[in-house]
């Protein structure tokens, strides 16, 4: 006769193979090797534990065949919470990044042109740039006025961080301006190309761009933490932005400032990890199709990456003394990013510090290390 198993014992006896199964796996950091006396785990330190420093920082370098993970003080200032590769934090204009991307893959899929005008997808919403084309756009060549320095925007930013702003709102604090210069002619950052361009891109795929990055990038790379969000709220677990000054408790900005103000041209919520993933693929996709670019102009992306600097086409190029990377740096309140990647992709640094010190704001000493610890970072991927 079958023997009759009891549903309860059944239950607890499954419950606790479970158990010993989580108990005896590998933590989910176990999978990346670090370097507790390498002399940029020393840096990391130091940056830190100086008065004027982030309360954290988070680093994931993928040297080809293993991915090395280093942390420094807390990701949370409320408990101490050391720094993962896991938890989620904005990514700032490293998300011009993911839509140089998108660019690449509606090219490559015959949707798009470099050659592509504003006026002939998207008429009437710049209308004193109805010829700027995608290259000038993802180049930062326009000639486009910034949104982010129309005193309306600023006004009613200040007057309410939280509120949402809808990508045609952000162009239109600059519709009616003139381009500052022929298109084309001259290089200067502007955070209007990336909102332009990301419009662009809605009307050739005919998918709001939210829907556009989880088809084309989030689900293919498999980035599970990362989003496009339209609230201030953080998705659990995140590393919190913190606005500092030396002698006081650093301030808790992470959920301060609504990041669809910034869209196309900044509004991702990402991981160490995800991002890395992301790397790999960004570089040698938007590479490929800057063959017919021409050459990079000099100028530095915003924070100044490592090395000296070059704007490309959807990225910088970084020359460093151990030799060059291509990526792109991201400010926003309560961080500072960096992520880069050899030509190929299959090395690269992906760098968060969750307080907002960069040239001109906070410590210039510390800005300064920062940027140095990551022109350390580039030489320990690349060898």
């Amino acid at each position: 006769m079958k023997k009759v198993l009891n549903p309860r014992a059944t239950t607890v006896a499954a419950s606790a193979i479970l158990l010993i199964g989580l108990l005896l796996a590998p933590s989910a950091s176990a999978k990346f090797r670090g370097a507790p006396n390498s002399q940029l785990q020393k840096d990391l330190d130091a940056i830190v534990a100086s008065p004027a420093g982030p309360p954290g920082i988070a680093m994931l370098i993928d040297r080809g065949r293993q991915m090395e993970f280093f942390s420094a003080g807390t990701a949370d200032v409320g408990n101490d919470r050391p720094p993962t590769a896991f938890e989620a934090f904005r990514i700032a204009s490293v998300a011009k990044g993911f839509n140089a991307y998108l660019a690449a893959k509606l090219i490559g899929s015959g949707s798009l042109s470099l050659d592509t005008t504003l006026g002939g997808k998207i008429p009437g919403v710049l209308p004193a740039a109805e010829g700027v084309t995608l290259r000038q756009l993802l180049q930062h060549t326009s000639g486009l006025a910034d949104y982010i320095r129309a005193p309306a925007f600023v006004e009613q930013l200040l007057a309410d961080p939280s509120r949402y702003f809808s990508p045609l709102q952000l162009t239109g604090f600059v519709r009616d301006e003139p381009v500052e210069f022929p298109p084309g002619s001259r290089y200067h950052y502007s955070d209007t190309d990336n909102i332009a361009a990301g419009l662009i891109e809605e009307k050739a795929s005919g998918i709001a761009y939210d829907q556009l990055l989880q088809r084309q990038v989030f689900g293919p790379l498999k980035m599970r933490g990362s989003s496009l969000p339209t609230t201030v709220k953080m998705p659990r677990p995140f590393m919190r932005g913190y606005d500092v000054e030396p002698g006081k408790k650093p301030q808790d900005v992470s959920e301060l400032i609504n990041p669809a103000g910034a869209w196309a041209s900044g509004g991702i919520i990402s991981t160490p990890l995800d991002l890395s993933r992301f790397a790999r693929r960004y570089v040698p996709a938007v590479l490929a199709t800057s063959t017919v670019e021409g050459p990079f102009y000099l100028g530095s992306s915003s924070p100044p990456g490592p090395g000296k600097n070059f704007a490309g086409l959807g990225l910088f190029r970084y020359r460093t003394g151990c030799g060059t990377v291509y990526g792109h740096t991201g400010s926003f309140p309560g961080y500072r990013i960096f992520l880069a990647a050899s030509a190929n992709g299959k090395r690269s640094v992906v760098f968060v510090a969750n307080a907002q010190i960069v040239p001109g704001q906070g410590s210039p000493k510390v800005a300064r290390a920062i940027t140095k610890t990551q022109a350390a970072a580039v030489c320990r991927a690349l060898r």
